[in-house]
């Protein structure tokens, strides 16, 4: 008999979300994905007011997935391991406060394991400079216009951030 999915939601920024999404959508337990914007100011923002940088929006996936079969714990370690978390407003070349590092957590136990694993890596020292990555409550998420949502597998490829 097979166990009753336990689904949960999870929210990430690393930079831009094409290839953050390409990562968390192949990743067993997750049950879907979608690109977004989420932290600013404006309501229903699009892409292109998100880009001027002036909204406080980040770029964002939110994660449906299945806690019996991958954990919030392995999502944070695929967070970490995809992006840099020293870079301020920046990921690679994309700049600006919408390529942020920040993690919005949806409970107080999401927020206390993204807590634990972000001191964890700053303790590791693997980092030269500091973590900047921000840990903040999920807010409304704005789903980003279609021909955002699985940019990669539309478009004949992949992205690692």
């Amino acid at each position: 008999m097979e166990s009753a999915q336990s689904l949960e939601t999870a929210t990430f920024g690393a930079g831009c979300f094409w290839g953050v999404e390409d990562i968390f959508r192949t990743t067993p337990g997750v049950l879907e994905t979608s690109t977004g914007y989420m932290g600013g100011t404006l309501e229903q923002p699009t892409y292109e007011m998100v880009c001027t940088d002036t909204t406080g929006h980040a770029e964002v996936v939110e994660i449906l997935f299945d806690s019996s079969k991958v954990s919030y714990d392995q999502l944070l370690k695929i967070f970490w391991e995809n992006h840099n978390p020293t870079t301020p407003n920046r990921q690679g070349p994309d700049t600006g406060s919408q390529y942020r590092s920040v993690v919005f957590f949806h409970t107080p136990a999401q927020q206390k394991l993204a807590q634990e694993s972000k001191k964890k890596l700053a303790e590791s020292e693997r980092w030269e400079h500091p973590i900047v990555t921000e840990i903040v409550p999920a807010d409304t998420f704005w789903r980003a216009e279609e021909y955002h949502q699985k940019y990669h597998l539309k478009n004949g490829g992949s992205c690692r951030v």
